[in-house]
């Protein structure tokens, strides 16, 4: 009976690993075609969640502890990477909005300029 329960155990594990492993390429998916940056940095972040939990079934899967070890450095590594990202994308928004601002201000006549004019006409 233990021996049957244990078959039953690992095709559950492999059916878990198949199902997040079809999730993960779902997540590569949008973070190649995701409509936006913000799309991309949460497909990022599920596929680091992803991986972590298939590090965590082959764990019990194998039956060896130290993989839950990197299993938490991975975790580590994937928040940090994320945190980074984000980083970088909010630095390119903010001057990307910069610059359209100055943009603005220069394509905009001044208040003096708009006052003069209208005094001419």
């Amino acid at each position: 009976m233990s021996d049957m329960l244990q078959r039953a155990t690992q095709g559950m594990y492999l059916v878990v690993l198949f199902v997040l492993i079809v999730m993960v390429l779902l997540c590569l998916l949008r973070a190649v075609l995701g409509p936006s940056v913000a799309d991309r940095v949460v497909a990022i972040n599920m596929m680091g969640t992803m991986v972590i939990v298939m590090i965590a079934i082959l764990a019990l899967f194998l039956q060896q502890g130290y993989l839950i070890d990197i299993c938490i450095i991975y975790a580590m590594i994937s928040f940090l990477a994320v945190i980074v990202v984000t980083k970088i994308y909010m630095g390119v928004y903010l001057s990307k909005q910069q610059k359209q601002e100055q943009e603005e201000i220069e394509k905009s006549p001044s208040s003096d300029e708009e006052h003069e004019t209208k005094t001419k006409k």
